[in-house]
């Protein structure tokens, strides 16, 4: 297919789809594929049907705790300290924390960036004034000092000042910002309550009432209604409800209600989170999506006493960081939304200030001092010391006063494993060392939210799955080595497609619901998603050999019968990818490869991509007969929230297609060997 057909298509697709899924789709496949994928589609639904009657988190805002500690009540501060908590803390920060705690004193955003002004609409302005409430108001209470009270109040009073808490087109006053502003502003009133005046009280009181009412409402179970629990867009103002419920329980009866919901709410979010460590949505969103959730179990465990960190992902969550840096600490194995891919890996585009302000990579590496307190983990202090390392930043450096553990002894990232499966994701990550010059990489075969997803889909009929974070990237792969990224992903696109991963197209069409809109994964059977798997992984110090099936992420439509994917890596050899197609009728399969930057034929079936100090060597071994076509990697960027899918089309680097003639079955032989410097001839 050539491009100018390719690009026609990539976004109809889905539309064609699914006009073809309403006429009688059982002339076209054979009534067992069609069958079986309805039958899964049938079993989905089956489970939704159970969703009458009483809601079940009407049943969890009854029976699971959320009550405040006796001893709290009528005091403040008590969601996440009290009186003797903020001396604890002004110890560490004159001894064991100085350093972090004068890191954090610099960046104090209440005291160097004015607050926006009302309607205050620019992208995350104001989730910015929401962490920079809690900033000064923690700042005030440990050092004393007048200005940053004042700070504090400023913030504060911006935060009253917007009429929405939000966007006016998406989602007011219920969304992030709100999350964010009922988080700061909650705290703040909680750590400077015996600060302020009975009017600023009264002031700031009365707009978070209001607030958290508009968030109770719109969050509030009835029947029939879902939830998605997995995004970031449930958990984060739920996390800011919940700390405004314990800063004004006892104050306004309605807080209770508020601490109840939360509490329910976050039973389900805990319970489907990642169930092996892995975060499903990609890096970006790991650093965006998790701090969200300590602050809701940080403010839950001091609030109520119940501590509800012991999650398998939680106590996993390192491995998944470490192993997601490539080498070099400046970018991670992005796979899922994350930037702008080759835009941002070359230090331009729009995301980059945001990625990488001041040219410091933002991860929120602090988070992992919490995981390393929590449960008492050398491996994750470890993590955290190695990418402090890097020059990394955090969004709010303030928690570290509180999460470090200075007991928890680093094991340092050098006496860590150097590879790593996940095998309820199915993600496997492997480096040569951990120095900035490892070769390293990744591959990806499993369904988007991890096989655990499919139980837990089937528990609980109230959870509408949300995955358009996730991209239809089944048996793809990256590729590092000597500091420079060779091959891999596209970045967050606004309309995520097959094609912009390094993986197979069938008659050009990609995998799951691709081309309708942001989520790839939407009326997909999960079921289905769920036989994609990685069905052999073998990694050791001489290399790896990863078996993936990912047969189950093209929909019966295509006709696909077989999608088996060997990724073969030695360091004599380099990567060797052996593609085994099958069909049930003549097909045309297309390899797909990419590139940061320009790709070159170098001979006769072989190519080449250059890129910093290293270049990729490309050889296609099998088949015989492909057409092979490099062009620009085009795709849909994010647009603004609400029309995430009506984003500009970008160019983000060059791919690679290898096209057989229509037939039943192919194979395909690629081998890609990292060499460096480059020849001569670049």
């Amino acid at each position: 297919m050539n491009r100018k057909n390719r690009d026609a298509h990539d976004l109809s697709w889905g539309m064609w789809l699914r006009k073809m899924v309403c006429v009688p789709i059982f002339v076209l496949l054979p009534f067992t594929v069609a069958a079986q994928d309805a039958a899964e589609l049938k079993a989905e639904q089956s489970v939704s049907d159970r969703l009458k009657g009483e809601h079940p988190l009407t049943a969890l805002m009854r029976e699971k705790h959320s009550r405040l500690r006796p001893e709290l009540v009528g005091k403040h501060p008590r969601v996440y300290v009290d009186d003797a908590g903020l001396e604890v803390l002004r110890q560490r920060a004159r001894t064991t924390h100085k350093a972090l705690w004068q890191q954090a004193l610099v960046n104090v955003r209440a005291l160097k960036v004015a607050p926006p002004k009302p309607p205050a609409q620019e992208r995350r302005v104001q989730n910015e004034v929401g962490m920079g409430i809690a900033e000064a108001a923690l700042a005030y209470r440990i050092e004393g000092d007048k200005k940053y009270l004042a700070a504090a109040k400023k913030y504060m009073d911006a935060a009253v000042s917007y009429e929405v808490w939000g966007y006016t087109y998406n989602k007011p006053d219920v969304d992030l910002a709100a999350g964010h502003l009922l988080y700061g502003l909650g705290w703040g009133y909680d750590l400077l309550y015996n600060e302020l005046t009975p009017a600023e009280r009264g002031r700031y009181r009365a707009k978070l009432v209001r607030q958290a009412k508009l968030m109770h409402a719109f969050f509030a179970p009835k029947a029939g209604k879902t939830y998605a629990y997995s995004q970031n867009h449930t958990s984060i103002p739920i996390a800011g409800l919940g700390v405004a419920a314990y800063a004004l329980y006892g104050e306004v009866p309605e807080a209770a209600q508020w601490a109840a919901l939360s509490r329910a709410i976050f039973d389900r979010v805990l319970e489907i989170y990642s169930a092996d460590g892995y975060f499903y949505e990609g890096f970006e969103y790991w650093i965006f999506s998790v701090p969200w959730l300590f602050h809701w179990l940080d403010a839950h465990a001091f609030a109520t006493g119940e501590d509800l960190y012991d999650r398998p992902g939680l106590r996993n969550m390192h491995k998944y960081v470490a192993h997601s840096l490539l080498p070099d600490g400046q970018y991670p194995f992005d796979f899922g939304d994350t930037w702008e891919g080759s835009e941002t890996r070359a230090k331009r585009g729009k995301e980059y200030p945001r990625s990488h302000p001041d040219g410091h990579f933002h991860t929120n590496w602090n988070l992992l001092y919490r995981i390393a307190a929590r449960f008492k983990s050398g491996d994750a202090q470890g993590v955290a010391q190695w990418l402090q390392s890097f020059g990394h930043v955090n969004k709010e450096d303030y928690w570290s006063l509180l999460w470090h553990d200075a007991t928890v002894a680093a094991v340092p990232i050098e006496k860590q494993p150097r590879w790593h499966y996940f095998p309820d994701h199915e993600v496997a990550f492997w480096r040569s060392d951990w120095t900035p010059k490892a070769t390293a990489l990744a591959f990806k075969a499993g369904p988007p939210e991890g096989h655990h997803a499919k139980v837990m889909l089937e528990q609980f009929p109230d959870w509408r799955l949300s995955a358009g974070h996730a991209h239809p990237d089944a048996n793809s792969f990256i590729l590092f080595a000597n500091g420079a990224y060779l091959t891999g992903d596209s970045g967050y696109a606004g309309v995520p497609m097959t094609l912009h991963h390094n993986t197979v197209l069938v008659d050009g069409k990609g995998q799951a619901r691709e081309g309708e809109g942001h989520d790839a994964w939407k009326d997909a059977p999960y079921a289905r998603l769920d036989k994609t798997r990685i069905i052999e992984a073998k990694l050791d110090e001489r290399g790896v050999r990863i078996r993936g099936n990912a047969t189950g992420s093209y929909m019966p439509e295509l006709g696909l019968q077989r999608f088996e994917r060997l990724f073969e890596y030695t360091v004599e050899s380099g990567v060797t990818v052996t593609d085994t197609l099958e069909a049930e009728r003549a097909v045309a399969f297309t390899h797909v490869l990419h590139s940061d930057t320009t790709i070159v034929a170098n001979g006769e079936r072989r190519w080449r991509i250059d890129n910093g100090g290293a270049r990729l060597a490309i050889e296609l071994v099998e088949p015989v007969s492909v057409e092979a076509t490099i062009e620009p990697n085009t795709l849909v960027g994010a647009g603004k929230p609400g029309s995430v899918d009506k984003g500009e089309r970008v160019v983000r680097g060059e791919r690679l297609l290898l096209e057989t003639p229509p037939a039943h079955s192919a194979r395909f032989i690629v081998k890609l060997q990292p060499q460096w410097p480059p020849a001569a001839s670049r």
